[in-house]
């Protein structure tokens, strides 16, 4: 009697943690400052009529041509609290990499980088954003890579940027590349290696960079070589649903641009190696494109994912 209980127990389980659910994302936004404060709270009102599960913001917090001050920060921090679900958010090169810009403020981007992780992850611990925070599994060695679960699927946010992922301008730069490089790769393969311990049935990765802007990508990129080999690899051998979600290029696409040959797509391959059916791309809307996307997540279907564009006032 005992032993058909539980297993009715792990059969309500098991159907409970399958059912549908959806979440939201977006980034690239706000952009132009302080002009977009407004549109971009507009916008959260509409997500939170939506009642996501979640909602991830995938980086560029500002426009590369606007000061990199911690007031502009703080602003777009306290702008997070108005999700009343929980915002989990992944730096973009906008608050950092690209601070050495004059209108920027000529700020020493590694200066900028510690600055926001003390802001935005540090002082938040294991806790989401948003007035619902959940715990999310943070990366000892990089701690705005996190990892938390929805529905028995994976997801993970990793540190990858733009602006050939903070590889350049001096040799200070180039030594936090190699050091975050190497703990996003580690992170990646963590994130695979979790969900197929749990038989999970999809994995869902977030970060800034478009990995995929050149067809194919631009052979100066290197410092998003490993990324993209280790991604096809590691999609590869999992074999099921994998959602890739980034912004960088403010313009909403959904594709499957990850081929098997994973980085030889740089030395001109792309056409010989097929894509990873598998993997899916959603490229968020941003800068002027105020918007973002709502993910439904039905593990019961083939492709697990689907998308509707959510724009403000529509």
């Amino acid at each position: 009697m005992k032993k058909v209980l539980l297993t009715a127990l792990f059969a309500l389980s098991a159907t409970a943690s399958a059912a549908p659910f959806k979440f939201v994302a977006l980034g690239d936004m706000p952009y132009k400052l302080p002009d977009d404060y407004a549109r971009f709270e507009a916008l959260i009102g509409d997500v939170n009529k939506l009642n996501p599960a979640f909602t991830i913001h995938v980086g560029d917090i500002k426009s590369g041509s606007t000061p990199c001050s911690d007031e502009n920060f703080q602003k777009v921090k306290d702008e997070f609290g108005l999700f009343q679900n929980p915002l989990i958010y992944t730096p973009g090169d906008n608050e950092w990499t690209d601070c050495h810009r004059e209108k920027a403020g000529k700020f020493d981007p590694l200066e900028r980088l510690g600055k926001i992780r003390e802001m935005f992850f540090k002082e938040q611990g294991d806790k989401s954003f948003g007035q619902k925070p959940i715990t999310l599994t943070r990366q000892p060695s990089l701690i705005e890579n996190s990892r938390w679960a929805q529905g028995g699927v994976i997801f993970s946010t990793i540190h990858v940027v733009g602006s050939n992922n903070g590889m350049e301008r001096n040799i200070a730069s180039v030594g936090e590349y190699f050091a975050r490089n190497a703990a996003n790769l580690e992170w990646i393969k963590a994130t695979f290696a979790e969900a197929k311990e749990k038989n999970a049935p999809a994995v869902v990765i977030a970060f800034q960079a478009d990995l995929f802007y050149g067809s194919p990508v631009l052979l100066t990129d290197v410092g998003l070589r490993d990324t993209v080999t280790t991604l096809a690899a590691e999609a590869k051998a999992y074999g099921k649903p994998v959602l890739l979600i980034q912004g960088d290029s403010h313009t909403l696409v959904i594709d499957h641009p990850l081929t098997e040959a994973g980085a030889n797509t740089f030395l001109g391959q792309t056409a010989a190696s097929p894509a990873l059916r598998n993997v899916t791309r959603l490229q968020v809307m941003g800068e002027a494109d105020i918007g973002a996307v709502e993910v439904t997540v039905d593990t019961s279907t083939p492709s697990v994912f689907s998308f509707k564009p959510v724009y403000t006032g529509k």
